[in-house]
């Protein structure tokens, strides 16, 4: 019998006591009557949407700052307290946590598009304990149904309020901290080694397609894009002509997260748009068998090729289709020249924008690239398919590896985090 099993049988052996999350706390919000200018040269630490998003334990090393005034009357994070993002484009990632684990004397203030949640008593919980509680699965699927909306999401926090959390001995919540933070610490190296292989990888491959390439560029003629296509469009902006994921949405709405690897990959978290939304859509960019989709804001460069006509399914703004001329390039190899470092530095210099940049469609049409004869656009195709398969398949399983390492870990730790409730006459 491990030390936990021991501890639960000698400190609850018949279950621990649930309670609502209004029984043991209460919800407090963010920042709030702040301009732009206040996060400019700001004299007091703010905990980010990011910060909260991305640690289980907050990140007190970051230099994010906010112009406090001396009587000003805001919200302050203390030990002890769990924040939370407020909102998503998804429903399934609202509400994720992070805890605040360490003592300090400086003041912490929390993003507006975040909130915080403080215990009545400190006492029942260590927050090294809760830091895993909120984000095992059984909670973040609670909290996920407590979110509502139609483009982006937002948690209720009076529903929340409702939700039932257990209450383990300290002894027990001991314990499991430290079990969960040496497996953390084991599970977070292993991930490390994977990906910086897999990164290697792929430079390696990107290595070679680029000199492949390149030792051709000088021998081409090279011509604007525009002269070599049919059309370059975009897709329509749903907050302008249509909502997402309504009742009736039945059709696929590909965004920059569904362009992977030259593909168009659907999951489960792909946005939905009805019969009316995508006839908009098809009538803006008519989507055929052969097209490149093209990243053009955001992240920037990502392709994918089209290999059946759509039939439920249309793009985003920002997402561009073009339609290669097939008399003079074909779509794949214009898949690896926008994927090229040379023709990527090119377009890449005419991004422009704020936090979010794009590539006018306009600049794209007159990027310069080198169009080699058919056939010999075919000998480079088949030589970069073969490097691609080559690293697909060395790499293949290295993603797979760290997937499985992730889930070994979410799984241990829902395991340890799953209590019997204690019935009302235990």
């Amino acid at each position: 019998m491990s030390k936990l099993e021991e501890l639960i049988q000698k400190l609850c052996p018949n279950g621990v006591e649930y309670k609502t999350m209004d029984e043991l706390g209460y919800f407090y919000g963010g920042l709030s009557g702040k301009s732009r200018d206040d996060f400019v040269d700001g004299n007091a630490k703010f905990i980010t949407y990011k910060n909260i998003y991305s640690n289980l334990a907050l990140n007190l090393a970051v230099d994010d700052k906010v112009k406090i005034e001396e009587d000003e009357n805001q919200n302050t994070i203390q030990y002890g307290d769990v924040l939370f993002t407020g909102s998503s484009e998804t429903p399934d990632e609202c509400g994720f946590s992070s805890v605040l684990t360490t003592q300090t004397e400086e003041k912490l203030y929390l993003n507006s598009f975040c909130f915080g949640y403080r215990f009545f008593d400190n006492s029942l919980f260590l927050p090294d304990f809760t830091k895993y509680l909120f984000r095992s699965q059984k909670l973040r699927v609670a909290i996920g149904k407590t979110a509502s909306g139609v483009t982006r999401f937002n948690v209720s926090k009076k529903k929340m309020g409702k939700i039932r959390i257990p209450i383990p001995p300290i002894e027990v919540q001991e314990e499991i901290v430290r079990i969960l933070d040496k497996f953390t610490e084991l599970t977070a190296e292993l991930t490390a080694e994977l990906t910086a292989e897999l990164t290697a990888r792929k430079k390696q491959y990107e290595f070679y397609r680029d000199k492949v390439l390149s030792n051709q560029f000088d021998k081409q003629t090279w011509l604007p894009l525009n002269e070599v296509i049919l059309s370059l469009t975009t897709g329509l902006n749903p907050r302008k002509f249509f909502k997402l994921n309504t009742d009736d949405a039945v059709n696929y709405y590909v965004t920059i997260r569904e362009i992977q690897n030259h593909k168009v990959i659907f999951s489960e978290k792909t946005d939905r748009i009805n019969d009316q939304a995508l006839k908009l859509c098809n009538n803006r960019s008519n989507l055929e068998k052969g097209d490149v989709l093209f990243s053009g804001t955001g992240t920037i460069g990502e392709t994918a090729l089209i290999e059946e006509t759509p039939h439920n399914w249309n793009i985003k703004e920002g997402v561009y289709t073009i339609k290669p001329n097939p008399q003079f390039i074909i779509s794949k190899y214009l898949i690896y020249l926008l994927e090229n470092k040379q023709i990527r530095d090119s377009y890449m210099k005419k991004a422009a924008g704020g936090t979010v940049k794009s590539v006018p469609m306009a600049e794209m049409k007159k990027l310069k690239i080198p169009v080699p004869p058919l056939e010999e656009q075919k000998r480079i195709i088949a030589i970069l398919d073969r490097f691609d398969k080559l690293c697909n398949d060395i790499s293949e399983g290295l993603p797979a590896e760290i997937e499985a390492r992730q889930k070994q870990y979410e799984y241990y730790r829902d395991k340890l985090l799953t209590f019997k409730e204690k019935s009302i006459c235990g």
